[in-house]
């Protein structure tokens, strides 16, 4: 079975490859390493081969390893739906929620966050196929939505996160990432205060390197290093 350090070795390379085709430095793309379902010595296994972030999908799964974990260096970022409820522990133990998509949800993520004293980082989660079943602001809405909450001050806007139509062909999804970029750079030239658009969020295991050629900071990516879910 291959290990998973061979596996990192193997996304790297192709991360640089398709970050240098489009003219951009591989090291501005960093692996989100998503840890849905995987044990924490499987995780710890990643870490030890060079991963430094970690995804994870639910609140209550998370926090076990979380804590088994503790003593490791790493940076953990939320990458599910965030239920409101859940916004205190979400504030208390993860540097990135990727997933805000409504003023209310980015309401108490800032309430939560100023009880703790703290500036959490978030992405504004972009429905960008517009899909009924996912989560997610319409790309028409985007600009909007982070203007409203640009004036809270106990979150900090730092980019956006997409999760695009599924497509067995990564090509036919690279239209919605190169929205989505296109999306940020408008969100870029208006100027908001208090936002920073510095971060995106957008390829998985089947297309990452067409995420990185459109534009990802930040490609979110758990079959490729850990193998398939059971």
């Amino acid at each position: 079975m291959e290990t998973i350090s061979r596996r990192l070795e193997r996304i790297r390379h192709k991360i640089a490859e398709a970050a240098i085709r489009s003219g951009r430095n591989p090291d501005a793309v960093k692996i989100v390493g998503v840890t849905k379902t995987v044990s924490p010595d499987r995780i710890s296994e990643a870490v030890t081969a060079g991963l430094r972030i970690l995804g994870e999908n639910y609140i209550q799964e998370s926090l076990a390893k979380i804590d088994a974990l503790s003593s490791r260096d790493i940076s953990w970022h939320f990458i599910g739906r965030l239920q409101s409820n859940k916004a205190k522990f979400a504030i208390r133990h993860f540097d990135l929620i990727h997933s805000v998509h409504s003023e209310k949800l980015a309401t108490e993520i800032n309430r939560q966050a100023a009880k703790n004293s703290r500036i959490q980082p978030v992405l504004i989660q972009v429905n960008t196929g517009q899909e009924a079943t996912k989560s997610g602001v319409s790309p028409g809405d985007a600009v909007d939505l982070i203007t409203r909450i640009s004036g809270l001050e106990n979150i900090s806007v730092r980019g956006l996160m997409t999760m695009p139509p599924f497509f067995d062909a990564p090509e036919n999804v690279r239209p919605f990432f190169r929205n989505t970029a296109d999306l940020k750079k408008k969100i870029e030239d208006a100027g908001i205060d208090n936002v920073s658009m510095t971060e995106l969020s957008m390829g998985m295991t089947g297309d990452y390197e067409a995420a990185v050629e459109e534009g990802a900071t930040l490609v979110r990516i758990g079959t490729a290093i850990f193998g398939d879910r059971p």
